[in-house]
């Protein structure tokens, strides 16, 4: 799934953690926002499937993801879009098919019981009662 970069919204900030002097004078967190509510580029059963799937994540219908992890601007900006496109990606993607519900097979379930009845005999002739 490709987005339009003009849905795309980059922001860039000063990043917390290493860099020394260099962190102080550039921009280096990546911050990428993307309005789920409002695009039309998405089919609308992806569109709503993820509207609810990331219902929690959302502000106002827009998806913000950060990136700071990395020194420079552009590797926090690759990290920024492939979080983007892995959080799009589950959040669009089918909902799993239903379990079927098996019966245990007749044989496996006697062989358990009596598995079983073979431990519990062991068990108990453990006790030490020799009359």
């Amino acid at each position: 799934m490709a987005l339009p970069e003009a849905e795309l919204v980059w922001r860039f900030s000063r990043s917390s953690g290493p860099g020394g002097q260099h962190v102080n004078t550039s921009d280096s967190q990546a911050e990428l926002r993307f309005d789920l509510a409002a695009t039309e580029s998405l089919p609308a059963v992806w569109k709503e499937r993820a509207l609810e799937r990331l219902a929690g994540r959302l502000t106002d219908g827009v998806l913000t993801v950060r990136a700071s992890e990395h020194r420079s601007q552009w590797r926090n900006r690759e990290a920024a879009a492939v979080r983007m496109a892995a959080l799009l990606a589950e959040a669009t993607a089918p909902p799993p098919k239903p379990r079927r519900a098996t019966r245990i097979p007749r044989g496996i379930n006697e062989r358990r019981l009596r598995e079983k009845k073979q431990r519990s005999d062991t068990k108990r002739g453990r006790s030490g009662r020799w009359d």
